[in-house]
């Protein structure tokens, strides 16, 4: 049985769901209009995932009652590259294509609770932290696409810069996943799980990174490395001989909390070794280094840090920011906890909480859990004891914990006046202020303006 005629099955991937018997592909429920072939042949390609067709495979199944030549398979999927993101869609040369974006599927039961997570009778995870890769609650943004084609294409570096909790590690976790559902080897380092006596110097800070790499992709640890050179060279060498030579194909490395490295007085050292990469990859660009990719996810101004930004790989690659929700996607979100509020209270819920993907995601968590109305969330919203109040808690405590943030927020409050730059980028990568200048500035949401003017000791 043909299972992609099932009346009942429909396949979701990125914004974009497809309901082959009902032939008919939407994108945020606006419906794209495709050719009957053009249709039967996405159908086939996302019904494989994440395994390839062969040409054969696709003449068979798309024009099973003509002659064609290939040609036509090459300009179908053109065409739906035009339609959906280029990335989605893998060419492997000479043999055929493969859907490489993560693909669900929901049969005819799953779709009578098309909120799976949302079922009465169905716990909720709160979501804390990053959001699992199966999450029905992950809001792609514009930058997801983005972010995945230039893993996609193996530029040097793919760098995404955010404010704090608005999703970088979810976005970098399924950035990886992509990659390795397209055959690349993946390494992920979260700089936040390296003990302080890793981070202590230079040397041991590079051999735990090394280590870090033997672990991901089951190598031996690198031997007893050579004092007579540097250390970054040691790393370098460590890469390029062991790793490189040794993995076939693209290596993904992933890095999280960058930000940590910042605050280490070897930073330039670090990454200037990361930028020379990418000077390699111009200078041989059929060398070793053209296949690794480094994606780091970061909040800070690296130019803050960094003394010689023509060592710095901040400017290099493809640089993305990736921003609050917009309310259309505060919406979405909405619909899938089960449309809790109706369209004017989405709209007054958006204009308390913004769109702080955590806030967004967490107060609709409470009120899912606690059979909560907008009224009642309101009123516990900015309270001590209300669904955000540990969190609160923790940027008051953050703000009394550095006196020059403290001291910039207590110009914000009383209108922003003499706010300078730097004061600025700190205040927007700890995730309190939004904005592109000092001049425009503004707390990232509403929440924030009413519990700071409540604190004495911000006055």
């Amino acid at each position: 049985m043909d299972m992609s005629k099932n009346p009942g099955l429909k396949y979701q991937f990125g914004l974009y769901s497809l309901e082959p018997a009902e032939a008919r592909l939407t994108r945020q429920d606006e419906e794209i209009r495709l050719s009957p072939r053009l249709l039967k042949l996405l159908t086939e390609l996302v019904k494989n995932s994440p395994h390839m067709c062969t040409h054969d495979d696709l003449l068979a199944a798309v024009w099973p009652d003509v002659k064609v030549e290939l040609s036509n398979i090459t300009v179908g999927v053109g065409k739906l590259k035009n339609i959906i993101p280029k990335n989605y869609i893998q060419t492997v040369p000479g043999h055929g294509y493969r859907f490489v974006e993560k693909v669900t599927v929901l049969t005819a039961t799953a779709l009578q609770h098309s909120d799976t997570a949302t079922s009465d009778s169905a716990p909720i995870a709160p979501p804390v932290g990053a959001l699992p890769l199966n999450s029905p609650f992950y809001i792609e943004r514009l930058i997801d696409a983005e972010f995945h084609a230039a893993i996609t294409r193996g530029d040097s570096f793919a760098l995404v810069k955010g404010a704090r909790q608005v999703g970088k590690t979810s976005l970098l976790a399924r950035g990886l996943e992509s990659a390795r559902r397209s055959g690349a080897r993946v390494v992920l380092t979260d700089f936040q799980k390296l003990t302080e006596d890793a981070c202590s110097s230079l040397k041991k800070f590079l051999r735990a990174l090394a280590e870090s790499i033997a672990d991901s992709l089951e190598l031996d640890s690198p031997a007893a490395w050579n004092d007579r050179v540097s250390t970054t060279t040691n790393l370098e060498r460590y890469l390029r001989h062991d790793v490189l030579e040794r993995v076939e194909g693209r290596l993904i490395w992933g890095l999280d909390e960058t930000d940590r490295v910042f605050g280490y007085a070897y930073r330039n050292d670090v990454f200037g070794l990361f930028r020379s990469w990418h000077n390699a990859r111009a200078l041989d660009p059929d060398g070793p280094w053209s296949r690794l990719t480094l994606a780091l996810a970061y909040a800070t101004e690296a130019h803050l840090f960094l003394t010689n930004l023509n060592q710095s790989p901040f400017n290099v690659g493809t640089r993305l920011v990736l921003e609050d929700l917009a309310l259309q996607q505060v919406m979405e979100l909405n619909r899938r906890y089960g449309s809790l509020l109706n369209e004017a209270e989405a709209a007054e819920y958006f204009g308390l909480l913004g769109g702080h993907p955590y806030l967004a995601h967490y107060g609709l968590y409470f009120m899912k859990t606690h059979n909560l109305g907008l009224p009642g969330f309101n009123a516990l919203a900015d309270s001590e004891n209300g669904p955000f109040g540990d969190h609160l808690r923790h940027i008051l405590q953050l703000l009394r914990t550095d006196p020059g943030l403290k001291e910039s927020v207590q110009k914000m409050l009383k209108g922003g006046a003499g706010l300078g730059m730097d004061e600025f980028h700190r205040l927007r990568s700890a995730g309190i202020l939004t904005g592109n200048l000092p001049r425009d500035a503004h707390f990232r949401c509403k929440l924030y303006e009413n519990y700071m003017k409540r604190q004495d000791e911000l006055k």
